[in-house]
């Protein structure tokens, strides 16, 4: 029994050395104290020991692998889901407040997601006083190309044109620059491909995704704008006067940052029924927020039902789509 028990006793520390070479091992005698002799373990028997080792490394990463790989496409495939769901409440949401008002369009595009949304984004409408920021883009880049920023007289009259939205300032800045020519080719470098400028500046027609393209040029660091005229744009409308301080602002909460432009009309033509447009941005200094938003809107029986119309539309966006 004594000796069996020594012999266990040595397999065990043999196992428990494996890594460092050596094994004990017994030396019989009759009467005597066993008495053990140390003996080096095989190469063999240290790479089958690294192999071992090595192979179960090996199959424990793939399965992290595996596993990390199966929670990314269940968090995808929520993702996509709740994105779907929110479209089709915010659609609803749209459809139903269409059958009992005028009639309007959104656009919406969340810089941090990359995602975009459209309600009739296609659809034309007149842009009234909101062409203005087009005007103002083109001045800068007008600017841009001469070598140098604007100058005193153009500022003079683009302060008031955005913060105002001062209608003299705007016509002498738009024929300034070259009218309809000039701001159509503009428009051509600013991916406007859906407005049709006119001569009478706020008749010309556009849709709510181009302008979201318009928004998103004015702070895309790889568009053709540079820095000093994307921040001259931001500094212009995000300084607008009380007065203009509506439509899309009415989404912003404690501590978010807004651009805006508003444009309102009335004509005739339209037998004395009103357009009433809101452009702008929502952000945050730490850029929880990045979000453009465009919502048009004609045939309100005032301009105050209009400004009504286009600040329910911009909030449904955000309570759906909550960015």
């Amino acid at each position: 029994m004594k000796s069996l028990r020594v012999a266990v006793l040595a397999g065990t520390v043999a196992v428990s050395l494996g890594g460092g070479g050596l094994i004990l091992a017994r030396v019989n005698g009759n009467d005597q104290a066993p008495r053990f002799v140390m003996r080096p373990v095989s190469s063999a028997s240290n790479t089958l020991s690294a192999s071992v080792f090595s192979s179960a490394s090996a199959a424990s990463s793939a399965a992290s692998a595996s596993s990390a790989a199966s929670a990314a496409a269940s968090a995808s495939a929520k993702a996509a889901a709740d994105r779907a769901a929110q479209v089709k409440a915010l659609n609803a949401a749209l459809k139903k407040l269409a059958g009992k008002t005028p009639d309007f369009s959104v656009a919406v595009f969340d810089r941090k997601t990359g995602q975009r949304y459209a309600y009739r984004g296609a659809v034309k409408f007149d842009t009234a006083s909101i062409v203005k920021t087009q005007i103002l883009a083109c001045m800068l880049l007008k600017a841009q190309d001469a070598g140098r920023t604007p100058t005193s007289a153009e500022m003079k009259l683009a302060r008031p044109m955005i913060r105002l939205s001062d209608n003299n300032a705007t016509t002498t800045l738009y024929q300034k620059i070259g009218g309809k020519t000039a701001v159509t080719k503009c428009n051509k470098r600013l991916g406007l491909t859906q407005t049709v400028v006119n001569t009478r500046w706020g008749l010309t027609r556009t849709t709510a995704s181009d302008q979201i393209r318009l928004l998103e040029e004015l702070v895309d660091t790889k568009g053709p704008l540079k820095a000093s005229s994307r921040k001259t744009a931001f500094t212009l409308m995000n300084t607008v006067s009380k007065a203009q301080d509506w439509g899309v602002p009415a989404v912003v909460r404690k501590g978010e940052i807004f651009t805006v432009k508003n444009g309102w009309d009335t004509r005739s033509a339209d037998g004395g029924l009103w357009a009433v447009n809101s452009i702008g941005r929502v952000t945050t200094k730490s850029g929880t927020v990045d979000v453009s938003v465009a919502v048009l809107s004609h045939n309100n029986k005032s301009m105050k039902a209009g400004v009504t119309l286009v600040e329910k539309v911009a909030k449904l966006t955000r309570q759906h789509l909550r960015y």
